[in-house]
């Protein structure tokens, strides 16, 4: 049987180790907080996919 250490005593290695145990896992679940994007907002890549759309059409007026 191990001897009670307080948690403040033990190493910072076992310290770590004991949190890791109490955290467990996330089962693929990834805790980073999502946001949904703003639709008014001003977006490059869409204003640039846009633009090079209009390149491939060519118009002739007669």
């Amino acid at each position: 049987m191990e001897k009670f250490v307080p948690f403040e005593k033990l190493s910072k290695k076992k310290q770590r180790e004991l949190n890791a145990r109490k955290r467990g896992s996330w089962n693929g679940v990834r805790p980073v907080s999502r946001k949904i994007e703003n639709a008014k907002a001003y977006d490059r890549q869409k204003a640039r996919k846009w633009g090079e759309d209009s390149h491939d059409r060519v118009f002739c007026f007669v």
